[in-house]
């Protein structure tokens, strides 16, 4: 039971600002940890969602992947899928739904994870291509990412949902990845409207945060010169 309480995080969001993006972990072990999440490849390589145990990649020209297990990542949360029921929702647009959905839970100083399957419009994701070394910082990279939309989509949303006082080892608020049922369109979600669908969420009490103490870059580097707050939440939004 234990585990279905338990978000595993490698890596944080703090160090993909400076530009510290060598893939430190691999899928294969990361799947260790669950089979559900979201993250990022090596350079930023695409936006990662996990349904049910697969590893789906939307890489910078919006195509969706399966990734092998030797695929690395700088940065990824992962659990163990035991979602509870928290309300039906129609015609509701991404902002109102992120109020209605921490005052639904009444969680909103401990992590959580949101699945929402159904219909959306008026969607907006966003990928960036794999860059190489020397990589950018994440304020370059992301005035680089590619943006998709849809009028009308149906898809299933995977989200974290992250304390104010974690803020930089994720970002605070809401983290939200999305994949159509078609498996032809995704990312991380910049917008939506939510037209009709199921939303559920499943609360942690435990966040177990894994460290690339390995990577020489990420060990020496000094953060406190590092704007990592106002760059998180500009990149993310």
């Amino acid at each position: 039971m234990a585990k279905h309480t338990t978000l595993y995080q490698h890596g944080t969001l703090a160090l993909l600002v400076p530009g510290l993006l060598r893939g430190t972990m691999t899928m294969g072990d990361l799947l260790k940890h669950g089979d559900t999440g979201i993250g990022t490849g090596e350079g930023l390589d695409g936006e990662l969602i996990i349904l049910d145990g697969k590893p789906y990649q939307v890489d910078g020209d919006g195509n969706v992947n399966i990734v092998p297990d030797s695929f690395t990542m700088p940065f990824a949360n992962i659990h163990y899928a035991r979602y509870s029921p928290l309300a039906e929702s129609e015609n509701v647009s991404q902002d109102d739904l992120d109020e209605q959905i921490v005052s639904l839970s009444k969680a909103g100083n401990t992590f959580f994870s949101i699945k929402i399957t159904g219909s959306f419009s008026d969607v907006k994701t966003r990928a960036v291509r794999k860059s190489e070394p020397p990589f950018h910082t994440l304020a370059q990279t992301a005035r680089h990412q590619n943006v998709f939309t849809r009028d009308k989509v149906k898809g299933t949303l995977i989200g974290y949902y992250s304390p104010e006082l974690f803020d930089g080892a994720a970002v605070a608020g809401f983290h939200n990845h999305f994949l159509s049922d078609d498996h032809k369109f995704g990312g991380h979600l910049l917008d939506f409207h939510l037209e009709k669908g199921e939303v559920s969420y499943q609360l942690f009490d435990t966040f177990e945060q894994h460290l690339p103490v390995n990577d020489d870059q990420y060990m020496t580097h000094d953060f406190s010169t590092d704007n990592i707050a106002d760059t998180i939440h500009s990149a993310e939004g």
